[in-house]
């Protein structure tokens, strides 16, 4: 796999110069992909112009409209995934990041289905620009109270369901440890379901070298079970980000 820096995480990038810059210097550091979420302020001609010039790729950028669980949302939701999927064409971007919303309290089998057709509804969007729509599970225990999609299982029960090559699921190795553990068996099970993945340190959500979790071990079995995508360090550095960001590359690299 190869190691994506979410510039968010590390840099300050609310113009397209702070942006740019911290593509240069993500590549400086041996980087050959970043992701982002919010990508309505950048220039994307001149994004897609440094990604080009520095070999490093734009993983992914986030649909910034995320109520799944609400069907009265839908349209919304699909209007924001087009915009996401134009800008995603423009910088030559494969993959959006999708949440689901949060719990509505309704039964939690009407919040699939309504995931389920809307992601359905997206189809013909996601074929006309080639672009990966990915739900994203997250943890409610730490970081998402409300959220409705915790658990992996629900998440890849929606990617079948829904049937499409242009949706699977971005795992979050972090999440994921907080609800439910079981990291490698589940990654390595399923790599048919996802096309990205996230890491973090548990507990914190810092550098992938603090807490629990070994991510030498669970990189390389992932590795060997033949995942070729990318996983971004979302992560919030225990101290210089950019100190952070080489050892990462060190350790994991």
């Amino acid at each position: 796999m190869k190691l994506c820096v979410p510039i968010p995480c590390f840099f300050p990038c609310s113009t397209t110069e702070q942006f740019i810059a911290a593509i240069h210097k993500s590549a400086e550091l041996g980087y050959t992909a970043v992701e982002t979420y919010d990508w309505r302020m950048l220039d994307t001609s001149a994004v897609k112009s440094t990604l080009e010039d520095t070999g490093v790729e734009l993983c992914s950028i986030l649909v910034m409209e995320n109520r799944l669980t609400t069907p009265d949302c839908r349209d919304l939701w699909l209007t924001s995934l087009r915009e996401t999927c134009e800008a995603a064409a423009k910088m030559n971007v494969k993959c959006a990041i999708t949440q689901v919303g949060n719990d509505t309290g309704a039964p939690r089998e009407v919040q699939h289905n309504a995931i389920v057709e809307t992601l359905k509804a997206a189809k013909p969007i996601l074929e006309q620009y080639g672009v990966t729509v990915m739900p994203e599970p997250l943890n409610v225990k730490v970081n998402h109270p409300g959220y409705y999609l915790t658990t992996a299982s629900e998440a890849f029960d929606i990617i079948r369901e829904v049937d499409s090559p242009f949706v699977k699921v971005v795992y979050d190795i972090y999440h994921q440890q907080v609800t439910e553990g079981d990291i490698i068996p589940t990654v390595t099970k399923h790599l048919d379901l996802i096309a990205h993945l996230h890491s973090a340190g548990h507990p914190g959500r810092h550098d992938l070298w603090e807490g629990e979790l070994n991510y030498k071990y669970i990189f390389d079995a992932i590795d060997k079970a033949g995942y070729t995508g990318a996983c971004g360090l979302e992560y919030g550095a225990l101290g210089d980000p950019v100190e952070s960001l080489r050892q990462a590359m060190s350790l994991y690299g």
